[in-house]
Order: C-alpha cells, then sequence, then structure tokens
C-alpha cells in the first residue's frame, strides 16, 4: 500500500511540475532556477537549457527543444527507462541491475561528460 500511494505522490508531482512548465515559460518567468556553474563562469553546463526545452517539448516544439538542449533530447529514453526500472524493479529485476551496473553508470557519466565539453568548445 505505501508503494501505491508512493507513486501516487509521484506521478502528482510530475502532473504538477509539468502544468507549471507548460504554464509557464522558463526563459522570461524569474521564479524559475538559474544554473549557477553559467552564473559563475560564464559556460553552459550539460542541463543548461534543459528547462526551456522541457517547456518546448511540452508545446511539442521538438525543434526548440532541440536548440535548448540536444543533450536532453537525447538521453530522455534513457531517463524514462531508469524510472520504469526504478518502479518496476520487482517485475524486471534484469533491467534494474543491468541500467544500476557500474559500466552503464560509467558511459552515462563519460556521455554526460562528453556532452558537456562538446557544447563549451564547439557550441554544439
Amino acid at each position: 500500500m505505501r508503494r501505491i500511494i508512493f507513486i501516487i505522490i509521484i506521478v502528482v508531482a510530475v502532473l504538477m511540475v509539468a502544468t507549471i512548465y507548460f504554464n509557464y515559460d522558463p526563459a522570461i518567468a524569474v521564479f524559475f532556477p538559474r544554473c549557477m556553474f553559467k552564473w559563475i563562469t560564464g559556460w553552459d553546463c550539460a542541463g543548461c537549457g534543459s528547462q526551456r526545452a522541457l517547456h518546448a517539448l511540452l508545446h511539442g516544439d521538438i525543434a526548440m527543444a532541440w536548440h535548448y538542449n540536444r543533450g536532453l533530447i537525447v538521453a530522455a529514453p534513457l531517463i524514462v527507462m531508469y524510472f520504469y526500472a526504478e518502479f518496476r524493479q520487482e517485475h524486471c529485476p534484469r533491467l534494474y541491475s543491468r541500467l544500476n551496473s557500474r559500466p552503464v553508470i560509467a558511459a552515462v557519466l563519460v556521455a554526460v561528460l562528453l556532452w558537456w565539453v562538446l557544447r563549451n568548445v564547439f557550441g554544439v
């Protein structure tokens, strides 16, 4: 029963966040958090533009989301898979263990760091 309540809370929270990001543009709304890394260094972090990309995705504008943060668009299926594996780990233990294995976590870390460097060095 606790797990069901937890899942309901997560679903409600996701819907609330999606509603906020759908109704308010992070590019102009002042209450969205700004990137501290960019503020301090002037460089983009791996996640810079993700809020604007999410806003664009919720409005069906994939091209604009791609412009804001390509890494988020490419990683979206993996993010969904991680959430699925987390909430279905007793039904899909092999998927859960593989996604949380050292090689996969290391590959994700390398991909994020590579994206971070590429977007700052080559402006992608």
